[in-house]
């Protein structure tokens, strides 16, 4: 029997015949425990702020709190899972109890990586890791290596993006128990498919999270966040948070056998101490993990091209890639022609284009013109494996008012025109679930809160838009989908009903081309390209290959047809729209050249 742990210094640990409980409670003198729905029993309070008890009549299956202050019942911070959502007792898991079959997975090299952005609770009517297994041979046969799985952390109620979770280290109850998790990775394995999970280390979500009650230093204000305090990791008593961290990201990648993680909003991550905690995550990982290659991608808003450098041989130091939003931006708008909020500056300075496409971030350093604030770093010299390209994710459809996919508001054209860059850009491509079906479901945001906090959620997620033309009526906001309601979270779920079969050809072709004809190519781009702007729309971006050669994209990403010298040398890797003419470029068309 094969079996994979990660020793917690804290949580529940099965020890032979009995079970040792730790719990950083420095706020408390004395915390007790209730096991199986005994009369609580005192714990021994330890240097620290730290509190354990041994118990020997607890087993794997045995349910437990901590009672704090004024009899307080709380789960614990580190449950492995909780039978009962986040108020409830956590439950004591026996890690060695599944059996692992993925014995010769040695992982996917992050160079061949098409990942697959996928939330359990939607993908399949279901909304089950054992659901998403049956849908494992499509993605293979897709052509997709990694599947991106949205957080999974426990959170309240029946129904979230999963970035409210409380309980890091609990996959939600929704979607089955830990062996499920497990069993949905082993099969992936099986077919030759790695698994990402996006974790959320910013902030915790508004219901169930106990901390602050006994565990005050958790947090600081210090530090702001959207959230409110920010963590506390560069404080007094800040090694414990750090080390909940830095221990939850160990628990996904050696329990669970992941092959990466997402780092969910990093740049809401305050340290101002000797090193960032990202540094020691990314440092403590790669030290750790050694037997299969290990993909850590970040987002974040400060385009920190530091925090994804290579060593001579062109192995990540630190991050391996980081969510490319800026090129999510010119495509978008190239696409729709949208050009308010966050979209204004990607329309307005159109050059901004081929920066993206090029080099990877569009803004390095530069002042964005709706917020005057500086953003990001130097980039040309990284590879374009660097950064994770995409025309859709969670968030850019998540988070418009009627959650429309990018068919649902650009032509179709347009669509495969875009899709056709990023599918083929020498930047990592990110699919979302659905795209490759043609899938017009929306997908929506939406929560299961309850009481005051649900009322300040729906009246928040309507005020949010007040600002945008189409939603300057109060009526007309009205008509945004309640998040709260469960039709709301019905309505996103994927329709494997509907499936357009020449969409799930297209993308099963472009796929192919990637696979056989870029990814050879890939280990001999090593920095950024030069672009070329034809036009508002057009652009020519050229990558040198070592040892000799060139990747071409000629693409015009607009309705007009550009004129110019348009001389195509080579039989195209692909093409997409009417073939370039010598004095013309027709829109929406979009070729890929390879030059030996």
């Amino acid at each position: 029997m094969t079996s994979r742990v990660h020793d917690l210094p804290f949580g529940a640990s099965l020890q032979g015949d009995a079970v040792l409980f730790r719990l950083w409670a420095p706020g408390e003198a004395q915390v007790a425990i209730a096991l199986d729905g005994r009369d609580p029993v005192p714990m021994v309070a330890g240097e620290g702020g730290w509190h354990e008890k041994r118990m020997p009549e607890a087993h794997a299956g045995s349910l437990y709190q901590y009672v704090v202050k004024d009899g307080l019942r709380v789960p614990d911070p580190a449950s492995r899972f909780q039978p009962q959502d986040v108020h409830g007792p956590s439950e004591v898991v026996d890690p060695k109890a599944y059996d692992w079959q993925d014995h010769g997975w040695r992982g996917r090299a992050w160079a061949e990586a098409v990942i697959y952005e996928l939330h359990i609770g939607t993908f399949t009517p279901e909304g089950s890791f054992r659901a998403a297994i049956a849908k494992l041979d499509h993605l293979a046969d897709l052509g997709v290596t990694v599947i991106e799985i949205m957080p999974v952390a426990d959170f309240p109620g029946q129904r979230n993006w999963g970035y409210d979770g409380v309980l890091p280290f609990a996959p939600d109850s929704s979607y089955g128990r830990p062996e499920d998790f497990k069993a949905l990775v082993d099969a992936a394995h099986a077919r030759g498919i790695g698994v990402m999970l996006d974790v959320v280390y910013n902030h915790f979500g508004p219901d169930g999270n106990y901390l602050p009650v006994y565990a005050p230093q958790f947090f600081t204000d210090r530090h702001k966040s959207p959230w409110g305090a920010g963590v506390n990791v560069d404080g007094a008593d800040s090694r414990p948070v750090r080390d909940f961290f830095i221990h939850n990201a160990l628990y996904w990648i050696e329990e669970f056998h992941l092959d990466g993680l997402r780092f969910d909003a990093v740049h809401a991550i305050q340290d101002d101490g000797p090193k960032h905690l990202l540094l020691e995550l990314a440092e403590t990982l790669r030290a750790r993990v050694t037997d299969r290659p290990l993909h850590l991608v970040l987002e974040n808003e400060d385009n920190r091209a530091s925090y994804l450098m290579r060593d001579a041989g062109g192995t990540p130091k630190d991050y391996s890639a980081q969510w490319n939003d800026d090129v999510h931006h010119v495509l978008h708008v190239a696409a729709t022609g949208e050009d308010v909020a966050y979209y204004a500056p990607y329309a307005h300075q159109p050059d901004l284009l081929g920066r993206a496409l090029a080099e990877g971030f569009a803004f390095q350093g530069e002042a964005m013109d709706y917020s005057g604030k500086a953003r990001g770093e130097p980039c040309a010299h990284l590879p374009p494996s660097a950064f994770v390209a995409f025309a859709q994710n969670h968030d850019q459809i998540g988070n418009r008012a009627m959650g429309e996919r990018l068919t649902q508001i650009a032509a179709p054209e347009a669509v495969r025109a875009v899709s056709a860059v990023y599918l083929l850009l020498p930047q990592v491509p990110m699919l979302f679930m659905g795209e490759e079906l043609g899938a017009t479901s929306p997908f929506l945001f939406f929560a299961d809160f309850e009481g005051e906090l649900a009322e300040k959620v729906r009246d928040g997620r309507r005020e949010e838009f007040a600002r945008f033309p189409a939603f300057s009526d109060p009526e007309t906001r009205e008509k945004i989908p309640d998040p709260l309601a469960e039709t709301t979270f019905i309505a996103s779920k994927l329709r494997w009903d509907a499936i357009d079969p020449a969409v799930q050809d297209w993308y099963r072709r472009i796929l192919t081309i990637r696979r056989e004809k870029l990814v050879p190519l890939l280990a001999g781009i090593r920095h950024g390209g030069k672009a070329r702007m034809l036009g508002k729309g057009a652009v020519e971006v050229t990558w040198p290959v070592t040892p000799a050669g060139r990747l071409t994209l000629l693409a015009n990403l607009s309705s007009a047809d550009v004129a110019g010298d348009f001389t195509v040398d080579s039989q195209p890797l692909w093409q997409e729209g009417a073939l370039p003419q010598k004095e013309n470029l027709p829109a929406w068309s979009v070729c890929w050249i390879f030059s030996p």
